[in-house]
């Protein structure tokens, strides 16, 4: 008589779908997340309108009659948000934002970061930082806090400081080099700026100071302050970042109204991620909706890229577990993090954590009923996502 086989996940011995679901989802609620990527929160109290604005990447006003709460990330809010300030979920918008005035921000704020679960964030403070929490504040709230330098901000801040060319340069490289002590990366707004289809040669020192000294005098005649929109200077700033064999940031994908989205592709970035291989560095796209796919071919075929879908998870909401399913698909699940993408409001930080342990939850338990692998796969892939890979990647 033949040996009966063993048992597999279709036979009656295999583990209900809701032990699996639930053995997958204690193990993501337990993982003390790394955000790779998010923002300080507000410093001051907001009224209810500011509240609103704050809900939608877009910035301009609500159409009449509308709410911003009727969106993913506002249903979001009342179903996750709303019991950490102790009210019922799915509150009605305007007892949530009275029940947040009642508790005043500080007290709203730490909750909700206590309930994300997040400890450690690398923080790109280059974004609005007047309206923010400082660094020192926001650690106060219990975050281990690493700052991600904008390099465009840097440059910015050069040219502000600077006369002419020579000055710029000297004075950007000064700059530059004293991030190196406490930077965890840097990042580039390129998609914003320039889009992403970077000539990928690495620019000339007479290139750089030609492209500098145009900057400065059109500065000088427009009065305006300075907006990096060089793409000379913008690829010497990422270049600079590659030979220092950092972590460099690239937003891909789904931003604010000031992006051209079909500029922002990460597949217009190939030659250049193409010519910086070899090198000591990591590029991380960021974000990446709905280029996803896009982005888990460069992590597949490129072994210094790496990716997150940050933001689109809070704004897909009940819909975010086809957008992680997507970035699980070609990309090594080495070159999977996870981030936020928080900014202004901390309920972003407790909604995207939470909806992105949910969408995991979906997609690994359904791997593992369909024994596509194991549980003890899934629980490693969570960790290595929601944690582990951060921790390799920034050191």
């Amino acid at each position: 008589m033949r040996n009966a086989p063993p048992p597999t996940l279709a036979s009656a011995a295999a583990p209900s779908a809701a032990t699996v679901r639930d053995a997958v989802g204690d193990v993501l609620n337990g993982i003390r997340l790394v955000d790779h990527h998010a923002h300080s929160v507000f410093a001051d109290d907001l009224d209810d309108a500011g509240f609103e604005t704050a809900l939608s990447e877009s910035g301009a006003p609500l159409r009449r009659g509308a709410t911003a709460f009727d969106s993913q990330l506002g249903f979001a809010i009342r179903r996750i948000c709303a019991p950490v300030l102790g009210l019922e979920p799915f509150a009605a918008p305007e007892v949530y934002l009275r029940r947040r005035r009642e508790l005043g921000t500080p007290e709203a704020t730490r909750r909700l970061l206590d309930a994300s679960g997040v400890d450690e964030v690398l923080v790109d403070g280059g974004y609005a930082p007047e309206s923010l929490l400082g660094e020192a504040q926001l650690f106060a709230f219990g975050l281990r806090i690493r700052p991600i330098v904008r390099l465009e901000a840097v440059a910015e801040a050069s040219a502000a400081a600077a006369s002419d060319a020579s000055g710029f340069m000297a004075e950007l490289d000064r700059r530059l080099d004293e991030t190196r002590a406490t930077a965890a990366g840097y990042k580039t707004v390129a998609a914003y700026r320039t889009g992403l289809a970077l000539p990928p040669a690495r620019p000339t020192d007479r290139e750089v100071t030609a492209a500098a000294a145009r900057w400065l005098a059109r500065l000088a005649e427009s009065g305006a302050p300075p907006r990096l929109t060089d793409q000379v200077l913008i690829r010497h700033l990422i270049w600079w970042a590659i030979d220092a064999g950092a972590v460099l940031q690239v937003h891909a994908g789904f931003g604010d109204s000031d992006l051209r989205l079909a500029g922002a592709d990460p597949l217009l970035l190939q030659p250049l991620i193409a010519r910086s291989a070899g090198s000591d560095a990591t590029i991380a796209l960021l974000h990446c909706y709905p280029f996803e796919r896009a982005a888990g071919f460069l992590c597949h075929t490129y072994p210094h890229v790496v990716m997150d879908v940050g933001l689109a998870v809070s704004h897909l909401g009940a819909a975010a577990t086809g957008v992680v399913a997507r970035s699980l698909e070609l990309a090594p699940f080495s070159a999977v993090l996870f981030s936020t993408d928080a900014w202004g409001l901390p309920e972003r930080y407790a909604v995207g954590a939470r909806l992105w342990r949910e969408a995991m939850t979906d997609v690994l338990a359904g791997f593992v009923q369909a024994g596509r692998c194991s549980l003890d796969d899934a629980a490693r892939v969570a960790k290595m996502i929601g944690r582990e890979n951060a921790a390799r990647i920034y050191g």
